[in-house]
């Protein structure tokens, strides 16, 4: 998947900025001071908190990031530090199974990267971390099953598109206490867009983040939702990134305003927003960037019971089409060659009951104009139409796949079609559209409604549209997949209500999703 390591990862990896394996395991859990002399540190180096990612049945990777200034491009003095960690089977740490010593590192913001192996599969352990004598909050993880388990079940959440500005991250509260085992998390993690004095919140900084430091920047307040904050302590992500990481609708090295951003100026900015969001993720070194490229479309393994495809539909896409014809020409890529091979490799390859696809962007049609004719997003799979075609028919032969998307700030859970062009043709997947944490705040539903309902004669294929903010919840077994759609009242103010607006499901081997 990831290829060979480029001399700048080499460089990386050897200067034991990630600590990869167990090999650390045998360092000794004391405090950074006891064993090296060191430059002081700051107080209060955990504001960021901690998290997990990407589980496998033996290992997990842990991350956190040194920054007693968050907002002040994190300020740490220009030094190495330092960081203890240590996993345990219990939250008291009277089991402790790993433990080792990462660097924290300037060039990396000073985020640490742990990859941990030798673990237990399908297990809870409980991390934490220290430097300088200071402790970072305890955080839970799990692992992944065992490769050859056929049974049991998976719980996973799917969320994206937490805007600041929009609102508090309130359905974090509810996803935290129905407790999955994973969330995937399909884009627009931060949005790129300048401050507002007219916001919920207001972004800092005076404008669109595009160095590194305002990137950081960005984050780092992005983090301190103490919501989010909460949810990445208690549970392991596997993220991916869209469009607002970056820049609005980009694709490939051309930004949405070509006029307005250079190409030289468009990759430096592509180099500092990949940066940052690797400094920010749970994700392993394989996703350390190369300048203005980074690995991100990876595959994960949940026993037989399911497979995890997370696509990356922003590095290898060609620029999006302006017109109905140029959606439809067949140059036009969403994955770009190698992307794709990848992909249908691992569908028909899989020996799981679920084969799972996060795509940041809406794979079913979406048609707009009432009456006869077609009006599509461009920026969604509607705009390559070729490929997204070319991708339902190979879907056909897929044991059970499901597609879980976000970017529309709606929910829109579909069949997919064969061929959208023919109402009439096979059912041969689901995919489950995820509302918005946050973004576009408290929508007025009623003039929601009257707007999209019309549509719904044009898109017999959707089974259940609405706009409230929230999150998808699904529980995954051999037979099935239950499905609901949690939904808070409000991301207007701290603390919210939330309650379960639908729930579909998904039968094997009966392609498509019913309202239960």
């Amino acid at each position: 998947m990831t290829g060979a390591l480029t001399p700048d990862r080499r460089r990386f990896l050897t200067a034991g900025a990630a600590v990869l394996g167990a090999a650390a395991s045998a360092q000794l859990w004391l405090p950074a001071t006891a064993r090296a002399a060191e430059t002081p540190l700051p107080d209060g180096v955990f504001t960021l908190g901690i998290a997990s990612g990407d589980p496998l049945p033996d290992g997990i990777v842990l991350w956190t990031r040194l920054a007693p200034d968050p907002l002040g491009g994190g300020g740490m003095p220009d030094a190495v530090f330092s960081v203890d960690w240590e996993l345990a089977e219990d939250e008291r740490f009277k089991k402790t199974v790993r433990r080792g010593t990462a660097e924290a590192r300037p060039e990396y913001g000073h985020s640490v990267h742990v990859d941990v192996r030798g673990l237990r599969p399908d297990r809870s352990y409980w991390y934490r971390f220290r430097a300088g004598g200071q402790l970072s909050p305890t955080g839970r993880t799990r692992t992944a099953p065992h490769p050859h388990r056929k049974g049991g079940s998976l719980r996973v959440a799917l969320a994206s598109c937490q805007n600041w500005q929009h609102g508090y991250f309130t359905p974090y509260a509810d996803m935290l206490a129905q407790d999955p085992d994973v969330v995937l998390f399909v884009g627009d993690y931060i949005y790129e867009s300048s401050p507002s004095s007219t916001a919920v919140r207001r972004h800092e900084g005076k404008g669109e983040p595009i160095t590194l430091v305002q990137y950081r920047n960005r984050y780092a307040q992005y983090r301190t939702d103490p919501d989010l904050a909460a949810m990445h302590a208690n549970t392991p992500w596997v993220v991916t990134f869209d469009d607002h990481e970056v820049d609005n609708d980009w694709a490939g090295e051309i930004p949405q305003d070509p006029d307005k951003q250079s190409h030289d100026a468009f990759v430096a900015r592509l180099t500092a927003a990949f940066q940052a969001y690797y400094e920010h993720m749970p994700v392993r070194a394989t996703a350390i960037p190369n300048g203005p490229h980074i690995q991100m479309y990876r595959r994960l393994e949940f026993g037989r019971l399911a497979r995890l495809n997370v696509l990356d539909t922003r590095q290898f896409r060609t620029d999006q089409a302006t017109t109905q014809a140029g959606a439809e020409d067949p140059s036009m890529t969403m994955l770009g060659a190698g992307q794709k091979r990848w992909l249908l490799d691992g569908l028909y390859d899989s020996p799981a009951r679920w084969n799972l696809i996060a795509s940041q962007i809406m794979m079913a049609e979406t048609d707009l104009l009432l009456g006869e004719g077609k009006l599509w997003f461009y920026d969604a799979w509607d705009g390559y139409q070729a490929e997204r075609n070319a991708l339902l028919q190979e879907l056909a032969g897929i044991r059970n796949p499901v597609v879980l998307s976000g970017d529309r700030h709606l929910t829109m859970i579909s069949d997919l079609k064969e061929d959208f062009a023919d109402p009439d043709s096979d059912v041969v997947g689901a995919e489950f559209v995820g509302t918005s944490i946050s973004s576009n705040g408290d929508q007025d539903q009623a003039a929601f409604h009257a707007q999209w309902d019309p549509l719904k004669a044009d898109n017999p294929h959707w089974k259940v549209i609405d706009a409230h903010r929230g999150y998808h919840l699904f529980d995954i077994r051999r037979d099935g997949i239950d499905a609901q759609v949690r939904v808070v009242d409000t991301v207007v103010r701290p603390q919210a209500t939330a309650s379960t607006l639908a729930c579909l499901r998904v039968e094997s081997d009966e392609p498509g999703v019913q309202v239960v």
